[in-house]
């Protein structure tokens, strides 16, 4: 009887969504820095223009932003996708107005975005820096859904005053947010559907940027809450002209009824943009401790205790917005590192090691 011969055959691991998606961006290697040990490989989302705040899909495979780009004057949100062969970009917001702060809600058909469009169809004016450097606070910003399948836009908060900064809980239930809908800058959660809205700080100051654990029982976010009454008095001198000065924050911890866990940074610098490792148990920021007068943001992760931060990122211009992906393997992020002309911002995803 012959024997049957053996056919070998090579296996090959799948390729996981969300490593088909970040692969169809081209290639950044060469802008990994010396020290940047965390990242495998970079890939380069965007190339030019100003590009910020990029966060993933639930399911790994998109990132909503804003962007100022297509001709249009001032931020607008965007989601991209993998399509065939290339990115596929798409225009969620109105393209009226300015917009900020997408995020999905819940699952990958609906984004989370605040606009003033309803104020304005032009952009409103940029922040009075007669004062030193500010961020603008319009009060004109409210809170949207774009339903992706059907384009349906319903407005989820119609309340007066600034309402932006939203992003989501894992399970998709629970919206937090920024609001001065009470006088000052302070963090509010509600349920999906906008209702339920409940307040969770109260100390005088700017709060906001907040962001849920992967597992749901942490809040983090950044806050400055002046402490002398000069500092009490120009920080609601700026606020009564929607203006907020950012030089000033550290990045603080509370769980999701607002029960305070206590600040996580004291680094007498602009620290912000904070983010959960994939395990829940530290965090990813950006700050300018190194150059506290400077732009040299860089990306650090602390433990909650508050230790001192390790460093992620050298690049010797912009770090910041960090997100980690769903599965954890990668990390969005936006830079400032090989732009084509000075103020380019980018967003980079790279692949993340231990």
């Amino acid at each position: 009887m012959n024997a049957l011969p053996f056919v070998f055959l090579l296996a090959t691991a799948p390729v996981s969504p969300t490593a088909g998606f970040v692969r169809s961006f081209a290639a950044a290697d060469s802008l990994i820095r010396p020290g940047e040990t965390h990242f495998a490989h970079l890939w380069q989302v965007t190339n030019g223009g100003e590009n910020a705040e990029a966060y993933w899909s639930p399911d790994g495979k998109a990132l909503t932003m804003q962007a100022t780009r297509d001709g249009y004057a001032c931020d607008q949100i965007f989601v991209v996708r993998a399509g065939r062969g290339k990115p596929e970009w798409k225009l969620v917001s109105t393209g009226k107005g300015r917009t900020t702060c997408s995020y999905f809600l819940g699952g990958n058909d609906e984004i989370l975005f605040s606009s003033t469009h309803e104020a304005s169809d032009s952009c409103p004016p940029p922040p009075d820096r007669s004062r030193g450097y500010t961020w603008a606070v319009y009060p004109t910003y409210d809170i949207y859904v774009r339903t992706l399948s059907t384009g349906k836009l319903r407005k989820l908060d119609g309340t007066p005053g600034y309402d932006a900064e939203s992003t989501v809980s894992p399970d998709g239930k629970t919206i937090i947010f920024t609001s001065t809908r009470d006088g000052d800058l302070e963090l509010y959660t509600m349920s999906a559907d906008g209702s339920n809205v409940r307040r969770l700080t109260d100390a005088v100051g700017y709060d906001g940027g907040a962001f849920f654990s992967p597992d749901g029982q942490l809040i983090c976010y950044r806050a400055n809450h002046p402490r002398d009454d000069a500092d009490v008095a120009d920080y609601r001198d700026l606020l009564n002209h929607h203006l907020v000065r950012p030089t000033q924050m550290d990045i603080h911890l509370m769980k999701p009824d607002g029960t305070k866990l206590g600040q996580v940074t004291d680094l007498d610098a602009a620290s912000f943009a904070p983010y959960f490792t994939p395990d829940s148990k530290k965090i990813i920021f950006a700050s300018n401790h190194e150059d506290p007068k400077g732009r040299d943001f860089n990306l650090y992760i602390t433990p909650f205790d508050g230790g001192m931060p390790a460093r992620v990122t050298t690049d010797p211009t912009f770090d910041g917005f960090p997100m980690f992906s769903p599965d954890g393997h990668y990390l969005a992020f936006s830079s400032n590192r090989g732009a084509a002309k000075p103020g380019d911002t980018n967003v980079f995803i790279a692949e993340w090691k231990e």
